[in-house]
């Protein structure tokens, strides 16, 4: 019991500890390796279509190229996510505030589901083919850290903000895990006539709501994708996720992994994936959609747009849109166009739609880039 007593006690000291003495070599390294003329990780760029600009950055993954299933290795490590003192307030504010609206009756409690941070994703190439090796590491933590650890740019008490105190700019991929709460997998799905579907996130749920998104998000649950087994399988969630927002089974449609994406504002993590439906055409899937599904409350609407790149680009670019995505959907929809039609095919439609709705007049905005959130936890 002493020891259990002294782990928790000495486990955030020295967590941070940890953290500020890697930050510190990894800049040192990083200043002797850069030479003149070499590319710094800080001109790292958000992806952007045009006049889009969106807080999500491709870590890995082009989408000519699947990432195997066998290719990606996920690693629980043992201990949870510890918030900073100040911050483990703000969870607490977080908790008597659900505590509050149940017995007010205000609102429906939200649930403290248990979930998993983000420690560290590593990426390597195999010796011959050069594909991708991926081990991402994973820490157990709740519903209730993430929403104190989104908090990231409350003040503390000395006036600096979560943001400022331990994320670098430069370094995006340098982060502690109590920061990173938030992995999920997103699918872009191709029904067996072309077309893509496209979903809009319900007015009234917690994260993102009223924003056009993936076809289907799905956060990682310790409850449902780790039970029996050590680790979750991102193929699973993304198989769960089809099943529980879309009613579809395994054996409708084949599923490949593209990239692994991180929205840099709010430092939440994704599993990119498309999905091409083998029979059920985009009239099949609406009429079964109409029948029920498990996760209807997350969605008010869906579309279905050509998936061809020049409809899908016009569509992400339209005025009522380009303002209204989740970060990481507009990336999504670009991989999995590449992976069906070509880097070349894809990024020559992106270029001539641009110039097209520049020379008809069309309103195309440079605004920040776009915020909201990746999947919705559970």
């Amino acid at each position: 019991m002493c020891g259990i007593i002294l782990a928790i006690l000495f486990q955030q000291p020295l967590q941070d500890g940890w953290f500020r003495i890697r930050r510190r070599f990894a800049t040192a390294v990083r200043s002797l390796t850069y030479r003149e003329g070499e590319v710094p990780l800080s001109t790292w760029s958000t992806f952007s279509i045009g006049p889009l600009h969106t807080s999500a950055l491709v870590v890995e993954g082009d989408g000519e190229q699947a990432i195997a299933p066998e290719s990606v290795r996920v690693q629980v490590l043992q201990g949870e996510v510890v918030l900073p003192e100040e911050m483990a307030a703000w969870r607490a504010e977080v908790e008597a505030a659900e505590e509050q609206a149940e017995t007010s009756g205000t609102r429906v409690r939200v649930w403290n589901g248990p979930r998993y941070a983000v420690e560290g994703l590593e990426i390597s190439r195999t010796a011959l083919e050069e594909h991708a090796d991926v081990r991402l590491l994973l820490r157990p933590t709740d519903y209730f850290t993430f929403l104190a650890a989104q908090q990231l740019d409350r003040r503390f008490a000395d006036g600096t903000t979560p943001r400022g105190r331990y994320l670098d700019p430069d370094h995006p991929l340098d982060a502690p895990a109590f920061l990173q709460c938030s992995f999920g997998v997103n699918v872009a799905v191709v029904t067996a006539d072309h077309l893509l579907v496209v979903s809009r996130r319900a007015d009234n749920v917690r994260s993102g709501p009223g924003l056009w998104g993936s076809s289907v998000n799905e956060g990682l649950s310790r409850h449902i994708d780790s039970a029996g087994r050590g680790a979750p399988d991102l193929h699973d969630v993304a198989r769960r996720g089809m099943r529980e927002e879309l009613s579809l089974e395994p054996q409708e449609y084949t599923l490949t992994l593209l990239a692994f994406v991180l929205d840099i504002e709010r430092r939440q993590w994704s599993a990119h994936f498309t999905a091409h439906l083998t029979d059920l055409t985009g009239p099949a899937l609406r009429s079964r959609i109409s029948r029920g599904v498990a996760d209807r409350w997350e969605h008010q609407s869906i579309e279905y747009v050509p998936f061809r790149p020049v409809d899908v680009i016009r569509y992400v670019l339209r005025p009522d849109r380009i303002r209204r995505w989740a970060p990481v959907t507009p990336a999504l929809f670009h991989l999995a166009l590449v992976h069906t039609h070509g880097r070349g095919a894809v990024e020559r439609a992106e270029a001539r739609t641009v110039r097209r709705l520049r020379a008809e007049g069309t309103r195309l905005r440079t605004d920040p880039p776009v915020s909201g959130t990746a999947p919705e936890p559970h």
